[in-house]
């Protein structure tokens, strides 16, 4: 079974700050956007940095064209601001029972852990090896706000990924696990499962379309046994 994890809300909490701060001084640096000026639209839960910034970008007037141009400039800048601004320790972030579960899944015959995350690869790297936990996946492995902006398209690329030469993984044998409802539409574009945690910004009743809704990491170990990983 591949898991395909998703980070904020999921994962951690209380991690995001400087990573915020860093996509806004990468606004800052390659496009000129003050972005705490600018008109604030939807959520950022569960989207990727690259649409985020789009939709500031946009909101400020900068056209799609320019966004497009310097898109590979702005992720290497975010990653970069990231790395300075990032706390030397997240340990503390680490949602109740993460830990527990993942040591759980490191011993089970047959399942692999992957990211499933809007984060840009680098910023999501860092923020687990700072928690403590980025060894439970694999290197190589999953799919990123890097790979796409569009948060529905990653599934798909982390398939790919943990498959053979020209052979996805099965979509049977995929789950997608997150906190909004974003990682349930993007699950259910790629018509793979999802279990959903509200663990986030999200009430349980607002995870609508998921296989299971779970409170915690603690319930997510039972629905996984449940499903037979």
């Amino acid at each position: 079974m591949l898991l395909l994890f998703d980070v904020d809300g999921t994962l951690l909490h209380g991690a995001t700050e400087a990573h915020r701060d860093a996509v806004y001084a990468a606004l800052r640096a390659v496009h000129g956007v003050d972005a705490s000026s600018v008109r604030k639209g939807q959520s950022p839960a569960g989207r990727t940095d690259g649409d985020i910034a789009r939709e500031i970008l946009l909101d400020a007037g900068i056209s799609a064209e320019r966004i497009d141009d310097r898109a590979d400039e702005f992720r290497d800048e975010v990653c970069r601001a990231y790395a300075r601004l990032c706390p030397t320790d997240l340990s503390h972030t680490v949602l109740p029972g993460v830990r527990e579960l993942l040591a759980w899944l490191s011993g089970r015959t047959g399942s692999r852990t992957a990211l499933l995350t809007g984060n840009y690869e680098p910023v999501a790297r860092l923020k687990l090896a700072r928690a403590g936990i980025g060894a439970a996946f694999e290197r190589g492995q999953g799919a990123y706000g890097s790979d796409s902006e569009d948060r529905a398209a990653l599934p798909a690329i982390a398939r790919r990924r943990a498959g053979t030469v020209g052979v996805p993984y099965p979509r049977a044998d995929t789950i997608v696990v997150g906190d909004t409802p974003r990682d349930i539409a993007c699950a259910r574009a790629d018509g793979v499962r999802c279990l959903a945690v509200a663990s986030g910004p999200c009430r349980a009743d607002e995870l609508v379309g998921a296989d299971a809704v779970v409170a915690d990491a603690v319930e997510l170990r039972d629905s996984l046994e449940a499903l037979g990983v």
